[in-house]
């Protein structure tokens, strides 16, 4: 048996089509969306990603705004929050990481208007996520739903495992699933027999962050797996959480790393973007702290 191939190039151009669709209404009302980048680092790997979040944003009319404070303190990178929350010209706000010792970037998230809150940051993003309320999900959460609807991959009444306990993917992700009625477990570090319970679930989402973490002796043979791993190996290669020459012969599907998550994410934070530009035209800018754009 081959896993089929859930990759993310096709999943990202359906978003770009709602996204250009979006921004020419945008335009038809005079209104250009967005986003701020906040960057306090000059890591070449955000750099990196940021240079792909501006490309995808020009190539679909929105503005992308890079704030470059590299080596900024936290007093200095909350002041240029606070005034990006308050330009109307702005839709979006993204604070990217890491950031410099001694900035608390928890903090610092939560500074973000949840109205601008297009990463799903902010722990009010965050809660109103959990009892589904609207608001912006953490993209990569979101992304990992984007690939199974596209797929067709049934989720409710199914056993999902996920893989990692960030805030950033994998309790979102669990919240994300359970609202799509699937029964969650969310396995870390501390898990006894990990194996046991991925080679259960029909689903298996690998969030952690280590390379080849999941093997063929914890992928079961009905399982569909999704791959957010990023890791550079040895040979400089990006490889993700998911030992895929051992697992994919034994699997249904398997999301790719490189081409699977990510291409959907930056995608998705563009169609973010727009999102809150539109709610921003029909929210009344004393409630927008308190409503956030469509999911």
């Amino acid at each position: 048996m081959t896993a089929r191939d859930l990759a993310g190039g096709p999943v990202a151009e359906a978003i770009r089509n709602r996204t250009a669709e979006l921004v020419m209404r945008l335009a038809d009302a005079g209104v250009t969306a967005r986003v701020a980048v906040v960057v306090a680092t000059d890591n070449e790997a955000t750099a990196w990603y940021v240079r792909s979040i501006e490309r995808a944003a020009a190539q679909l009319g929105v503005q992308c705004h890079v704030v470059d404070l590299a080596g900024a303190t936290h007093q200095q990178l909350a002041e240029e929050i606070a005034a990006l929350n308050g330009d109307s010209s702005v839709h979006g706000i993204i604070l990217q990481t890491p950031v410099p010792p001694g900035v608390d970037a928890a903090a610092l998230v939560a500074l973000i208007d949840p109205a601008k809150d297009i990463d799903g940051a902010n722990p009010l993003s965050l809660g109103r996520l959990s009892v589904g309320q609207p608001a912006f999900a953490p993209a990569t959460a979101r992304s990992v739903i984007g690939i199974l609807e596209h797929y067709r991959i049934p989720l409710s009444g199914q056993h999902v495992a996920v893989v990692g306990r960030s805030a950033v993917v994998g309790k979102p992700l669990a919240q994300l699933l359970l609202h799509r009625d699937a029964t969650v477990s969310i396995c870390h570090s501390k898990t006894a027999d990990l194996g046991r319970i991925t080679k259960s679930a029909a689903v298996i989402v690998m969030a952690v962050g280590k390379a080849n973490l999941l093997t063929a002796n914890e992928a079961g043979g009905t399982s569909v797996v999704i791959d957010v791993g990023t890791n550079v190996n040895a040979e400089g290669k990006l490889v993700g959480d998911v030992h895929a020459a051992s697992v994919r012969p034994l699997v249904r599907a398997l999301s790719p790393v490189p081409g699977g998550v990510g291409t959907v994410t930056t995608a998705l934070l563009v169609l973010h973007a727009a999102q809150a530009a539109e709610a921003s035209l029909q929210l009344d800018p004393a409630k927008g702290a308190h409503m956030a754009g469509r999911r």
